[in-house]
């Protein structure tokens, strides 16, 4: 699977006030992500890409107001709005053995112990004590979604150079 340099973290959903905010709904766990001084890449509707630095967060649940270098009015803010917010991944923190960042798993192909494919992880849902991987397999005959709990006892081994995961599927699975 190729690595992503730059990492999806949020979309420009509209603006806030006069003095050039936008509201952004985060899709990181954490809001640390949207620290001042922090360099975002930005890409609008139209595929252009664009660097800004954050001057200004102020917390929202889970939206936030977030002030840009440069951006000083709603004109210049409302240009904005639609914008997808990427970080580079160098500037993500490590993660700790047995945990992975959710874009190096979507794609993975997954296998049984015995080899047997089973499909690639489409979607991940977060669940309150495990997530979910939600794989795919679009085979000939149908399209087959298994869900599979993300635990130890279930997922055997994750592989992300390769883009292979292994598990033993939970009886009814």
């Amino acid at each position: 699977m190729a690595r992503q340099e730059h990492l999806l973290v949020g979309k420009i959903v509209g603006t806030h006030g006069i003095k050039g905010a936008v509201k952004v709904y985060s899709y990181a766990e954490s809001d640390a992500l949207f620290s001042a001084g922090r360099t975002l890449r930005l890409k609008d509707g139209n595929g252009s890409v664009y660097f800004r630095k954050i001057v200004g967060v102020h917390s929202h649940g889970k939206r936030l107001r977030i002030f840009f270098e440069g951006v000083t009015n709603p004109e210049s803010a409302g240009d904005l709005v639609g914008a997808s917010l990427f970080i580079e991944r160098d500037a993500l923190p490590a993660t700790e053995e047995g945990t992975y960042y959710w874009c190096d798993l979507i794609g993975m192909k997954v296998y049984t112990e015995e080899a047997e494919f089973i499909g690639r992880i489409d979607t991940i849902i977060p669940t309150g004590s495990n997530d979910v991987y939600v794989v795919k397999d679009s085979g000939k005959d149908q399209k087959k979604e298994t869900l599979i709990p993300a635990v130890a006892s279930v997922v055997k081994s994750v592989d992300i150079e390769r883009g292979v995961m292994q598990v033993i599927l939970p009886e009814g699975l």
